[in-house]
């Protein structure tokens, strides 16, 4: 199978629960960073802001997940970090599992503050 060259083909070929956590990972990502693009990068759908990368989001087995996303440890950060480090996975992970609902809203405040950073 080739890789996927466009968000949508890289969507319609995942399993439907995948899938449609991905959708829902994929409009929050997007809502917290307005105006950014979407290209796959890496095989895999990725926001950019400009030029320069904001996530990636990806659809594995058992998760989904976003890339990078830093430690939140700036002024005004550290609720952020707190919701987000249950979820972090290695360095600069994300892990989102099927089993459990996207948490859409927390998935947008990430997106913004990375778009604040990358922008800043």
């Amino acid at each position: 199978m080739s890789a996927p060259g466009t968000v949508e083909e890289y969507l319609a070929a995942l399993p439907e629960e995948a899938r449609e956590a991905l959708e829902q990972v994929r409009a929050a990502v997007l809502r917290g960073m307005p105006g950014a693009t979407e290209t796959v990068r890496y095989g895999m759908p990725a926001a950019m802001l400009g030029s320069r990368y904001g996530l990636h989001f990806a659809a594995w087995k058992k998760h989904a997940a976003l890339y990078p996303v830093p430690v939140f440890d700036g002024p005004g950060e550290g609720d952020l970090e707190a919701e987000v480090a249950p979820l972090r996975s290695g360095k600069d992970a994300v892990h989102l599992v099927y089993r459990r609902p996207v948490p859409v809203d927390l998935v947008e405040r990430i997106a913004a503050a990375v778009a604040a950073r990358r922008q800043g």
